[in-house]
Formats: C-alpha cells, sequence, structure tokens
C-alpha cells in the first residue's frame, strides 16, 4: 500500500474550496493539504515544508498548483527531482477527484497521470454550443 499525500496549492483561497468541494464530493480528504498562499506572512517555501514535513523517501506526493510559472507553481520546483512527486499546474476539479481516487496499491505512473489530465481537458466545454449542438442532433431525430 503506498501512502499518498495530495498538495493542493495555489493562490489566495483556490486550493482552500478545491479541498473542501472534494471533500463534499468524495468524502475522505485525510490525505489532501492545502496550502493558500499570500493570505498572511507565512512565505510560500515555509508552507510547503510545513506540508512535507511528514513524508518519507517511499510516500508519493501529487501536487496540483493554479498556474504554471507562477510563485507558487514555481515554489515546488526544487522538488521535481525527488521520485513519487508529481506536480501538476492548472488544477481543476475533474483532475483533483480523477487523482484523489486512484488506488494505493501501487505508484502513480507518469501515463496515469497523463490520462487524469486529459480526461479533465475534455470537461472543459463551451456549454453555449453543447447545448446548441444538442438541440441540432434533438431536430435531427424528428
Amino acid at each position: 500500500m503506498v501512502k499518498r499525500k495530495i498538495i493542493i496549492a495555489s493562490h489566495n483561497k483556490l486550493a482552500f474550496g478545491m479541498k473542501e468541494t472534494l471533500g463534499y464530493i468524495t468524502g475522505d480528504v485525510s490525505h489532501v493539504v492545502e496550502i493558500s498562499a499570500y493570505l498572511d506572512n507565512t512565505p510560500v517555501d515555509e508552507a510547503i515544508k510545513a506540508s512535507l514535513a511528514d513524508v518519507s523517501a517511499d510516500d508519493e506526493v501529487i501536487i496540483l498548483t493554479d498556474l504554471l510559472g507562477g510563485s507558487v507553481n514555481q515554489a515546488f520546483f526544487p522538488y521535481l527531482n525527488h521520485e513519487h512527486f508529481h506536480v501538476i499546474t492548472g488544477m481543476n476539479l475533474p483532475v483533483l477527484m480523477s487523482l484523489a481516487l486512484q488506488p494505493t496499491n501501487t505508484y502513480l505512473d507518469a501515463a496515469t497521470i497523463h490520462q487524469a489530465i486529459a480526461e479533465a481537458r475534455e470537461q472543459l466545454i463551451y456549454v453555449n454550443d453543447f447545448v446548441a449542438a444538442m438541440a441540432v442532433d434533438d431536430d435531427d431525430d424528428e
């Protein structure tokens, strides 16, 4: 059994909201930590170190950040060389849910993470066009 920790990190309160919503939908968020950066005087680096204090070399850490190249995202760059550390940016709820619900009987591989990202991208839809296309399909059926 793999000990997996998920860290959701963002500017302001996005990470807090993502964790709360994940908990509402899935129930268990005991393995999830949120870092809401710049709400107080705690430097992001210190918040990251605190969130990793209980992580051992054999643990897996999934990190989701809000903006590629943003200060929160960049603060995780020093950890990219750690085995079983995965950093994903541009987070949304579908990718968070997909990764949070992965079985812990083995470490996640890059293919699984890429698949979760691809599936989450498919959830980004311009609903106006989606509904219009559905209406056209309904007209074709008549």
